[in-house]
């Protein structure tokens, strides 16, 4: 190939020598271009062979862009969209609908509960339930319906070409279908879900649509879970934006000198004595005036904000009990109650802050009462036992708050970490002249006593009550007969004060 090529080059040089006899520069002439030809027919092979691999290689390339293209749009454990692929369908679908066609509506649905799958039977097991929830989905939908997971426990819907109605079939028939359990393996476990509708209009962006429905999902386990539907309206919205600026404002107060505490006295029913007083948090907010705990102890625990707040109430609240033994040390002889949430019960330095704080402020642990709610008491995990057997350890006391609204079960009342029972003012606001509530009372006060607990009645707001709750042998209340919440001077000078109502 290399003479040829050398043959090729001199002959489009005339660089043949001039010495050959010309018969025979003609025979090399004739052979040089017989290789010349050969070439030619070799290097079309070549060509052709290059072509050739070039459009398999480019083929293949293109068949593995696709293939990445779907993966990069499927969901790996499920085989369904994922949260790209179903915003580029809501995109599509909110363009189609200006010419003419319906509005699409996306369903956004969380399973209820599923952290206790993974929890109880493992990860493989919350996986092999996802595949199921995914394939119920997809069998209660249209095929012009889109089914995504968005990732975790959490799915979506895409309805197209469908009546406000339909929605409603198509989403109520997706609830339906997790309603049976899920075999893995020999276990059974439920999957159900709670739902969030929002139906879409010409011009709505397709991440409101889908913020919208996730919205009116968590509009829907608020008000109850298990395969509940809800279908977004605005002002879930406003909802949403004022809770927004609630916690950001919320995360500002301790800072800045909004919170306070009031004080409501407990008394002994007989002597009129005050043997403690609760902690009271109050929101004074420089636009909104003053806050109540329910409008926003449940944002803070939400956000994590609840460990500030609860640092700020201890803190606050044993150094007041420290100003009152330093005014009144002969008259101040009770116990400061404070209320825990579930949440503080999880703080890793809770118990070291108890013991420090009550140390800095020379007060005695057996002054402190931790509020705490029997549904804490009774759903605790290790960890949380394990704070409770050293808080009380530590010499302080816990009470059960709001007994009567959880689960109130006789065979948990001897075995829970506590001195004292706060009954809950549901169970008396009815008392009045219900003999059949009397009795009821009646008993629950003696179930606790016979636990070998203290009781304590909240919420009294007449002499009548009181008297009833005296008659059966009840010891101390609490209410706004007896007092209502008080800054610190007022509640001083209440505990000074010999005129208490009996």
């Amino acid at each position: 190939m290399q003479l040829l090529v050398d043959g090729v080059v001199r002959l489009a040089a005339g660089d043949l020598d001039a010495r050959i006899e010309p018969s025979e520069r003609g025979d090399e002439i004739d052979a040089v271009i017989t290789g010349v030809n050969l070439l030619a027919e070799e290097l079309g092979h070549i060509h052709t062979d290059l072509e050739e691999r070039v459009a398999a290689r480019t083929a293949m390339l293109r068949r593995t862009q696709v293939e990445l293209e779907k993966m990069a749009k499927t969901d790996a454990l499920t085989g369904l969209a994922n949260r790209t692929l179903l915003k580029e369908r809501i995109r599509e679908a909110l363009l189609a609908c200006t010419n003419g066609r319906r509005a699409p509506a996306v369903v956004v649905l969380d399973l209820d509960s599923f952290k206790v799958i993974n929890d109880t039977l493992g990860h493989s097991a919350g996986d092999a339930a996802l595949v199921e929830v995914a394939n119920r989905l997809r069998s209660a939908v249209r095929d012009s319906d889109t089914v995504a997971r968005l990732g975790g426990d959490e799915f979506a819907i895409l309805i197209t070409e469908a009546t406000h109605a339909e929605v409603l079939q198509i989403a109520n028939r997706a609830s339906e279908s997790l309603r049976d359990s899920v075999r893995i393996g020999t276990e059974a476990v439920w999957a159900m879900a709670s739902m969030g509708v929002c139906i879409g209009a010409p011009g709505y962006p397709a991440e409101a649509l889908m913020r919208d429905a996730d919205i009116a999902m968590y509009q829907a386990k608020g008000g109850g879970r298990n395969n509940n539907v809800q279908v977004f309206h605005p002002d879930m919205l406003e909802a949403v934006r004022e809770r927004s600026r609630t916690t950001a404002e919320l995360g500002k107060a301790t800072g800045s000198g909004q919170l306070a505490l009031e004080y409501q006295p407990v008394v002994d029913m007989t002597s009129g004595n005050v043997v403690g007083m609760e902690a009271l948090l109050r929101w004074n907010h420089p636009v909104r005036g003053t806050i109540m705990p329910d409008s926003f102890i449940g944002i803070a625990e939400e956000t994590g904000i609840i460990y500030e707040l609860g640092r700020w109430v201890l803190h606050e609240g044993i150094a007041q009990l420290h100003r009152w033994n330093q005014a009144a040390p002969d008259l101040v002889d009770f116990r400061l109650h404070i209320n825990l949430s579930a949440t503080e019960l999880l703080r890793g330095d809770l118990l070291d802050d108890v013991r420090n704080t009550l140390s800095i402020h020379g007060v005695h642990p057996q002054r402190l009462v931790l509020e705490i709610t029997e549904t804490v008491l009774m759903t605790r995990g290790t960890g949380e036992q394990q704070v409770l057997k050293e808080l009380r350890q530590l010499g302080v006391g816990l009470q059960i708050d709001d007994f009567g609204t959880g689960y109130s079960s006789i065979s948990y009342l001897g075995s829970l970490p506590a001195d004292t029972v706060k009954v809950d003012q549901s169970l008396i606001s009815t008392m009045g002249q219900d003999p059949q509530r009397q009795l009821f009372v009646a008993a629950v006060l003696q179930l606790i006593s016979a636990a070998g607990l203290n009781a304590i009645v909240e919420g009294i707001e007449t002499a009548e009550q009181a008297d009833q709750l005296r008659a059966m042998g009840c010891l101390y209340g609490q209410g706004y007969f007896y007092a209502r919440p008080l800054p610190p001077a007022a509640a001083l000078h209440y505990v000074r004060s010999s005129a208490l109502p009996r």
